[in-house]
């Protein structure tokens, strides 16, 4: 019994990493009304690293070897350019018509994680994830009345849907080099240690795209950093114990949370539809879990 519950740990954390991811991007979209989306995506940042220093004190450094300083530098500036597609991303379309994109992150990854790591997926994995990334069609089913290829060309359309497609893909090649340089360290050292340089990194181009945030406006990041601290965590910690595909593709379970927040929160239209692709989506965890 406690190895079967052992070999689905991964599962629960990539659960709670979607929870944590969703909950952060509703709060982070909410702020954007009002702010700038380079400051906020920075703040969001800076807010998460105090717990993540607290973590780092209690856990060992491992030794570091030329492989993790590959991986580690490689994925900084791919992840400096998601974050910024991310966030217009958030800002210029409604969440159920932009987090669902993220369910290509997994089928990319089939490819992309067979080439950097050489991680093969089962054949029912692969459906799974296809599945998964079928929900994102659906989104705008409703215009397939004018034609069987009209829900893509509303896809274009969407600027925000656009961007999250290229994040989708950026995704694809960082999860695959993080995975990499977890093996060459450890989870929560590489989490912590990539996050801090992220936020480095990112200082220049806020101080150059951002405007000031000051006082409540400041705070009101706080929360969602918090949020997003512990999706690091529990992102790091599953992908270390599974297969990267899959990993992403129950990650992606956050998109069905994006959808309920987005209609919760911010009265987004046309739930119906979109909550079709999120069963799509459903069913896709599911084959990806009894596939592994």
């Amino acid at each position: 019994m406690q190895s079967i519950f052992m070999d689905y740990t991964w599962v629960v954390l990539a659960l709670i990493a979607a929870f944590t991811l969703a909950t952060s991007d509703a709060l982070t979209k909410k702020i954007l009304v009002s702010h700038n989306e380079y400051t906020v995506a920075w703040l969001r940042l800076v807010f998460s690293l105090p717990l993540l220093f607290v973590i780092f004190l209690f856990i060992p450094v491992p030794k570091l070897d030329k492989e993790f300083y590959t991986a580690f530098f490689l994925s900084l500036p791919l992840e400096i350019l998601s974050i910024v597609l991310y966030i217009k991303a958030l800002r210029l379309s409604p969440l159920s018509l932009t987090l669902p994109f993220l369910a290509l992150t997994p089928v990319f990854l089939i490819f992309v994680s067979y080439a950097i790591l050489g991680e093969k997926v089962s054949s029912l994995g692969a459906v799974g994830i296809f599945f998964i990334a079928a929900g994102s069609y659906t989104l705008h089913i409703s215009k397939i009345k004018e034609g069987l290829l009209e829900p893509l060309r509303a896809i274009t359309k969407e600027k925000g849907s656009v961007l999250m497609i290229g994040v989708a893909l950026i995704y694809s090649l960082t999860s695959s080099l993080g995975k990499m340089a977890i093996k060459h360290s450890s989870p929560l050292f590489f989490g912590i240690t990539y996050l801090t340089a992220l936020a480095l990194l990112f200082t220049p181009i806020v101080l150059y795209k951002g405007k000031k945030v000051r006082g409540k406006a400041a705070l009101s990041v706080l929360l969602p950093g918090v949020f997003y601290s512990l999706m690091i965590v529990s992102h790091m910690i599953a992908i270390s114990l599974a297969k990267v595909a899959y990993v992403i593709s129950v990650k992606r379970m956050s998109l069905i949370i994006g959808v309920f927040y987005g209609y919760l929160f911010f009265k987004e239209e046309n739930i119906r539809e979109r909550l079709f692709g999120s069963l799509l989506m459903f069913v896709g965890f599911m084959l990806v879990v009894t596939a592994t």
